[in-house]
C-alpha cells in the first residue's frame, strides 16, 4: 500500500457522508468510516462507497473475547474494507482470532488488520491515573505493536510520535496509521498527541488519519489536496 492520507468521515448518515463525497468529483480520497455512521447505517454505507471507488479503512476499534471478535470479523470481511482494526489490548489471542474471522475458506485474506494501541487523546498522565498503566505511554504503545505483529497483524494505529521506534521494532513493512495530526496552527480539538503532516512525514508514518481539519475546512477539497502534498511531498 502506497503512503496516503485517510479522511476520517465521522458524520451522522448517509446523506452527509455521500454530499461530502461528492465534492470531490473524480478524485477518490481513502475514507475512514467510524462508530457514528457504521453504527447510523449499517454495512451498506461501507459498500456503497466502496461500489464508488474509495479506499476504506473502517475503524470499529473491536475488542471483546476472542470468539465474539472472529464471528463479527467473518461477518465484516465480505464488506470490501480495505483495513480494519481492533484493539491491541483485547491480548494475543483476540488477535489471533480476528485474524481467522477475516481468512475465506480458501486460506485468503484481502483486508489488512491493524490494532488500536493508545488513543491519541490520551496523555500519559490519564494513563496512569484513570488506565492505571504505570508504564510510560511510549513503552505501552511499542509493547501493544509488538503484540500485534507477533498476533501476525499488519499494523498499528498510533500517534507519529511512536512511528520510528515501532518501525524500527517491527520493521519497515509494518504500517503505522495515525491520527492526531493537524495542520499547523490548528485547533487540536480533542487530541493530545498531535503533529503536522509534514512531521508525521518525517517520523515515518504510512498513513495519516485527519478528520475536522478538512471535513470542517470552507474548502474541504483544497484541505485534503493541501494535507496530501505537505504529507506525500513531491509524490504527492
Amino acid at each position: 500500500m502506497a503512503k496516503d492520507v485517510i479522511i476520517a468521515c465521522d458524520m451522522p448518515d448517509r446523506e452527509s457522508v455521500m454530499g461530502f463525497l461528492g465534492r470531490f468529483g473524480g478524485e477518490q480520497p481513502w475514507v475512514k468510516i467510524g462508530m457514528e455512521l457504521f453504527y447510523a447505517e449499517g454495512p451498506s454505507i461501507v459498500r456503497e462507497i466502496k461500489e464508488r471507488g474509495f479506499h476504506i479503512f473502517l475503524d470499529l476499534k473491536l475488542c471483546d473475547i476472542p470468539n465474539t471478535v472472529r464471528g463479527a470479523m467473518r461477518s465484516l470481511r465480505g464488506l470490501g474494507a480495505d483495513i480494519i482494526n481492533l484493539h491491541a489490548f483485547g491480548t494475543a489471542d483476540m488477535m489471533r482470532a480476528a485474524i481467522e474471522g477475516l481468512t475465506d475458506e480458501h486460506g485468503e485474506r484481502k483486508t489488512k488488520l491493524i490494532a488500536v494501541t493508545i488513543l491519541t487523546s490520551t496523555s500519559e498522565e490519564t494513563l496512569h491515573r484513570e488506565v492505571l498503566i504505570e508504564r510510560p505511554l511510549a513503552e505501552a504503545c511499542i509493547a501493544y505493536a509488538g503484540n500485534a505483529k507477533a498476533a501476525g497483524l499488519d499494523g498499528v494505529v498510533c500517534s507519529p510520535l511512536e512511528s520510528p521506534v515501532i518501525h524500527e521494532r517491527c520493521g519497515e513493512g509494518f504500517l503505522t496509521v495515525t491520527p492526531g495530526v493537524r495542520f499547523a496552527g490548528g485547533e487540536k480539538g480533542d487530541q493530545v498527541r498531535v503533529t503536522t503532516p509534514a512531521k508525521a512525514r518525517e517520523l515515518g508514518s504510512d498513513y495519516i488519519v485527519m478528520g475536522r481539519p478538512i471535513t470542517g475546512a470552507a474548502d474541504p477539497v483544497e484541505a485534503w489536496r493541501r494535507a496530501r502534498a505537505e504529507f506525500l511531498g513531491g509524490n504527492a
